[in-house]
């Protein structure tokens, strides 16, 4: 094999290596947010989540088909690309791309008095033309990235952990500068 060719061989095998790597992660962070009470607070990471499970599940399929060359490896290297096209299916696409927007606090109503991480939250989804979903939940920040989402309370004002602040957020709001 000449120079070129083993060079063309080399860019496919850590061209698969990386295109293959983004998949898996993007197939970890939705099964994280869709199947976990972690939700992902940043847009970028949800929106590259939830399009890149959308647009790399085929992009990968056909990838793996064409690059790898013994059937065994073919194999196995389309069968969590064709597990992810058949539970988009079963989700449907359309579903998953209104599902792809970040939740966003609204309002703040409690803090819980010993952990500033955790407070319980009017929070609103911009679903596009469908307008907005609405919840009220509690809320453990693990980081500005991800939270850790549970259904409130129903007796909070009873319980001592708690802080009534009602501060206003509306992460919704439009900035300009």
């Amino acid at each position: 094999m000449n120079r070129n060719g083993h060079n063309a061989e080399k860019m496919k095998k850590y061209g698969s290596i990386a295109l293959n790597g983004i998949f898996i992660l993007t197939i970890l962070l939705f099964v994280l947010d869709t199947q976990t009470p972690i939700d992902i607070k940043s847009q970028p990471i949800k929106s590259f989540t939830y399009y890149g499970f959308l647009v790399l599940t085929p992009i990968v399929l056909f990838w793996n088909l064409w690059v790898f060359k013994s059937l065994k490896s073919k194999l196995l290297g389309s069968a969590l690309p064709v597990l992810a096209a058949v539970w988009i299916y079963i989700i449907g696409p359309m579903k998953i791309v209104f599902s792809s927007s970040a939740w966003r606090t609204q309002k703040v109503i409690y803090q819980n008095e010993h952990l500033s991480s955790k407070k319980i939250e009017f929070q609103m989804q911009d679903v596009g033309a469908f307008g907005y979903n609405r919840r009220t939940v509690e809320v453990t920040y693990l980081t500005d990235l991800f939270m850790i989402v549970r259904p409130a309370e129903i007796d909070v004002d009873e319980n001592d952990d708690w802080v009534r602040i009602d501060q206003e957020v509306n992460e919704l709001e439009l900035k300009f500068p």
